[in-house]
Order: structure tokens, then C-alpha cells, then sequence
């Protein structure tokens, strides 16, 4: 298996408060903190990953 490909949040903005997520599997996102890998990381399907980032971004209904 080979390691998931991990980049900085475009949701995260300028500050230091960032987190990564993998761009390389299509039924899953994971997200970890950018300082703290060892935190571990969450995952969530693509829909409601996109439903989580429209909610904190003021765009969902």
C-alpha cells in the first residue's frame, strides 16, 4: 500500500491553524493536523466532507 499523498487545506487558510488532507482516494478523506501527525487523523466520505467545509465556511443552507 503505498502512502497517502497529503497537503495543506485550502479551507485553512494564512494562519498556523492548518490541517492536511489526502487528495489520492475517492471514497474517503482524511484529515490530520498539519503540526501533529501523532494526533491521528479523522476521515469522512467526500460528501460529507464537502458538507462539513460548506457549514464552517457559511455557504450551506
Amino acid at each position: 500500500m503505498t502512502e497517502p499523498n497529503w497537503h495543506k487545506s485550502t479551507y485553512s487558510g494564512d494562519n498556523d491553524n492548518c490541517v492536511e488532507i489526502t487528495d489520492n482516494a475517492l471514497s474517503i478523506v482524511r484529515v490530520r493536523d498539519t503540526k501533529d501527525h501523532t494526533r491521528g487523523e479523522l476521515t469522512a466520505t467526500p460528501t460529507a466532507w464537502a458538507a462539513f467545509t460548506d457549514f464552517v465556511s457559511g455557504r450551506a443552507l
